[in-house]
């Protein structure tokens, strides 16, 4: 169950209200990419394998001032830093949906990715929206990765909802990843935000978006899973 420390109706307001407002929301994919004619144009050195990080604010480091600080960049900094022969590309969208992570995943791959990381479904869950419905669009999202790139390794994400939704669905949301996982043979994170989630020093003065200090440790959660995966 998702730690929270305050009020799960205040919290879930707060996610919903600063997750899906596009608009304001910071470093998002279209900010990455303003000055790019399109993702295809994105090129690296053939001897550099791509990391895609597919997800909504928590990849994209909504409320962040350095998009290098969000788990992403922090994750590249590593790699960077051991001198490993990946480049990795945020393509993150504050506010997004399943829904809308289906809707621009054909575009998206126009990159190939070596790795895909797949972080969406909490929206999702904040919305009260079907888990059933959240599991197709997931599974539609990899079966597009798979199909358009069969040898792409696929690692899923896991989110969480506060108590507020209700039992029942607390505990499908939650069966929701490791199912999928299961199911498609593919990584898992259990819980992207484990030792972050409710604690106020890791978090933003929203209480919900990790901090710089957060998305460090969001980020070694990651790569507990991602590091063996890199050869």
């Amino acid at each position: 169950m998702y730690p929270f420390k305050k009020s799960a109706a205040i919290l879930l307001s707060l996610l919903v209200i600063s997750c899906g407002d596009k608009k304001t929301a910071k470093n998002t994919l279209a900010d990455t990419l303003a000055n790019k004619a399109d993702l295809a144009g994105q090129t690296t050195p053939t001897s550099t394998k791509t990391i895609l990080v597919f997800g909504d604010s928590l990849t994209a480091g909504y409320g962040l001032d350095d998009p290098s600080d969000a788990f992403p960049g922090v994750i590249k900094a590593k790699i960077d830093s051991l001198k490993l022969p990946y480049a990795v590309i945020n393509s993150g969208v504050s506010g997004e949906t399943s829904a809308g992570g289906l809707s621009r995943i054909d575009w998206v791959l126009k990159q190939k990715p070596d790795i895909f990381l797949l972080e969406l479904g909490a929206n999702d869950g904040l919305r009260g929206n079907s888990v059933a419905q959240t599991i197709t669009n997931l599974q539609a999202i990899i079966d597009k990765v798979k199909a358009k790139y069969p040898d792409a390794k696929i690692i899923l994400l896991g989110m969480q909802v506060p108590p507020s939704m209700g039992q029942q669905y607390v505990n499908d949301f939650k069966k929701m990843y490791p199912d999928l996982a299961a199911k498609n043979h593919i990584g898992l994170v259990p819980f992207l935000l484990e030792n972050v989630g409710g604690i106020t020093k890791l978090n933003q003065a929203d209480g919900i978006h990790p901090n710089p200090t957060g998305a460090k440790i969001v980020a070694e959660n990651v790569w507990k899973v991602l590091q063996p995966e890199l050869h």
